[in-house]
């Protein structure tokens, strides 16, 4: 029991990590946009994000004498499929938001991205995952705090909102997908793959649809660094190794908090101020990640 305990723990820290760098990933988001397009942009992010997994991997070979992320009896399905459905919902989903921000506000995108809290318990009904009480609870909690951080004014649905809106349903269905996958393969390795996938299907876009300069690209280096080592290569790897003993559905809450951090971002790095209301959506959001802890699940 205190090993489950312990096991618990640290995966959800690792998923606060996680939401800790894709917060401030909004912050790069918005400033590469404004010298590449947006399948560019991951395109290239997606691609670093692959490489920086090959010394690990290597390294983890050299070491090898273990087979800790790969189950014992793994369930019917290959590697190759595993990697090819997570990294076509990854593309789907990274494509829908990125392209989303472009033409909304990023209080909007923050706010609408973060509904997968409520759509990832949903989703998990349907696969007889039981939630609590507390979980929906908190999940509410968080939507609310998200909606007092984010949405300022009248709130209408743009071309943007809905682009991101239906981000949101990608990003639940690939919550769902690692959780049912991180068990069955290699987490490394499934998590080269859906990168490497998401990185070709975002170039060949980015070739027909944009204009691509060498100019522009080392304009924005600095957000594609950002975007392709840390928020790609680490942060989604983490999310994925995280998976493998956290619920998903308190994985999805843990990681909406990635709008708190947009926010903290935005007000050290771009000068924006975290009015009252803000921070009563931050403190909202926090008590709704503490309150689902309150209802614990068994993986299976």
């Amino acid at each position: 029991m205190k090993n489950n305990s312990a096991q618990y723990i640290r995966s959800e820290s690792i998923l606060l990590i996680t939401a800790v760098i894709w917060g401030f990933a909004f912050v790069a988001q918005r400033a590469g946009m404004e010298y590449i397009g947006p399948f560019t942009y991951n395109g290239i992010r997606f691609a670093l994000g692959t490489l920086v997994l090959f010394p690990v991997m290597y390294w983890r070979n050299k070491v090898k004498n273990r087979t800790d992320n790969i189950t014992s009896a793994p369930k019917p399905i290959t590697f190759w499929l595993a990697g090819i459905i997570s990294g076509i919902v990854l593309f789907g989903g990274a494509s829908l938001q990125q392209v989303g921000i472009t033409q909304t506000t990023a209080g909007k995108a923050g706010f609408i991205t973060g509904l997968y809290v409520i759509i990832v318990p949903i989703i998990g009904i349907f696969k007889q995952q039981r939630a609590g009480k507390s979980l929906w609870a908190g999940a509410l909690l968080a939507i609310i705090g998200m909606y007092l951080l984010s949405i300022t004014g009248n709130f209408e649905l743009s071309n943007g909102d809905f682009l991101v809106f239906l981000s949101a349903f990608l990003w639940a269905v690939h919550v769902q997908v690692i959780d049912h996958f991180s068990g069955c393969v290699d987490v490394l390795k499934l998590a080269a793959l859906q990168f490497s996938i998401c990185s070709i299907a975002s170039i060949c876009v980015a070739l027909i649809t944009e204009t691509i300069t060498l100019r522009s690209i080392v304009q924005a280096s600095v957000p594609i660094l950002y975007g392709g080592i840390l928020s790609v290569g680490i942060a989604y790897t983490l999310q994925v190794v995280a998976q493998q003993k956290a619920h998903p559905s308190h994985a999805a809450i843990i990681l909406s908090l990635e709008t708190v951090f947009a926010a903290l971002g935005g007000w050290l790095m771009l000068d924006e101020n975290l009015s009252a209301r803000a921070l009563a959506g931050c403190a909202l959001m926090l008590a709704g990640m503490l309150i689902a802890q309150i209802y614990k699940t068994k993986v299976t």
